[in-house]
């Protein structure tokens, strides 16, 4: 990863270049390094493979950022960053990606339209990539607090097992379209312009079945059921991606799978509340502890922990506990929980105790409410200012 050159260098486009440059630069490198304009030639397949790579990540808003922020370390495997395993893009990879960020057909279709055909077509019978995948899993609190295992049962498309990707039943083959001649367009023309479409009769494949395959009926793809194992990281959050890369859909005839893209949703739960890596909990102690002060123990992800109560400790008091809240996904921080204060009033209580409380009551002077107090104060305030502008009528 250290080796890999600057994104931005590789396409020569300042720090700041807004979506439209970086386009515009990877098109003018992309097509100057084209394997359809360079047969034959490695440096260039290393150059358009270097260019897209980097158009990939500057061209996508998260990627990007996390790029600005930590380098091509932000796409190692493991980093639990949901983009791992970037930096490890093969040809066809970087042609797909080519023909998705201009509209283009995978290979030579696209060059064929800007030049004529230079560089011939590529077969559309070669093997191509699976397509990604995007799962969304809800989890419970714990499971992100503290990581988890999951199963995941998905069904996927991929290669029938039959025939093996051919669509071809047994002791038969795929056949070149004489339609098509194996191109699997066809050109019409009307006056200067010509008009390019998928063949009809193979639908754009450059071959046909004359035997298909009885399990897949000759589309060479079947639908399985895949069972995926699922590490979540502790500290996830709603909205976290886990890539698991080549558990996407199954390559055709034989190419690479896409990847399965796990988008994770955190269910609320019913004693603590979460902001970013800080945790909150509310909780309730009797009012004499909040008179006299004492201690009581608090719920934490980590268990019960001992917190000492201040005199005369009002509701809505915020503690702060350091560091025991959720854990940072990459491992270099934790949050701080907090701990909201109410005061609860006692219920039920026994004749002698009510008469206790009263006596209590009684005992209490204004200046032990200072609070009180001082509402009284302003509420006096306010309606001397009040009856000073409306004196009532008869008033000297």
């Amino acid at each position: 990863m250290s080796q890999k050159r600057d994104c931005y260098d590789v396409l020569g486009v300042a720090r700041d270049a807004t979506e439209n440059h970086i386009k515009k630069a990877y098109r003018k490198l992309a097509m100057k390094y084209h394997p359809d304009r360079n047969p034959g030639d490695k440096e260039a397949e290393e150059k358009f493979k270097e260019a897209t790579e980097a158009y990939e990540i500057l061209a996508d808003a998260e990627r990007r950022q996390m790029y600005d922020q930590y380098g091509w370390a932000a796409f190692e495997r493991g980093n639990g960053r949901g983009f791992g395993g970037m930096g490890h893009m093969d040809i066809e990879d970087a042609l797909r990606a080519f023909a998705s960020a201009f509209g283009g057909g995978m290979g030579g279709g696209f060059f064929e339209g800007l030049f004529g055909g230079m560089g011939g077509s590529r077969s559309r019978s070669e093997r191509s990539r699976g397509a990604d995948l995007r799962y969304d899993l809800e989890i419970a609190f714990e499971e992100a607090a503290f990581g988890a295992k999951r199963e995941l049962t998905l069904d996927i498309v991929e290669d029938c097992g039959t025939c093996h990707g051919t669509g071809a039943a047994a002791g038969s083959k795929r056949e070149t379209c004489t339609q098509c001649g194996g191109r699997g367009t066809v050109v019409t023309s009307n006056g200067f312009f010509q008009m390019r479409q998928p063949c009809p009769r193979c639908g754009g494949t450059g071959e046909y079945v004359r035997n298909p395959c009885p399990a897949c009926r000759g589309q060479g793809r079947a639908k399985v059921s895949r069972r995926i194992e699922l590490t979540i990281p502790a500290g996830v959050d709603t909205g976290s991606r886990l890539r698991l890369a080549g558990k996407g859909e199954g390559g055709a005839r034989g190419g690479p799978p896409g990847d399965l893209f796990v988008v994770l949703h955190v269910r609320p739960h019913d004693l603590f509340a979460r902001d970013g890596l800080d945790t909150h909990c509310e909780v309730p102690i009797p009012f004499h502890i909040a008179t006299l002060g004492g201690e009581v123990q608090v719920p934490t992800l980590r268990g019960d922990v001992p917190l000492k109560i201040p005199a005369g400790t009002q509701p809505g008091k915020v503690f702060t506990l350091r560091g025991l809240g959720l854990p940072d996904v990459r491992g270099r921080s934790t949050g701080d929980h907090h701990v909201a204060i109410t005061i609860e009033i006692p219920t039920d209580l026994a004749r002698n105790t009510s008469d206790l409380l009263a006596a209590f009551g009684a005992s209490v002077k204004e200046t032990n409410h200072p609070r009180l107090a001082a509402l009284r104060r302003k509420a006096k305030q306010f309606y001397s200012h009040k009856n000073a502008m409306n004196p009532t009528p008869g008033d000297s």
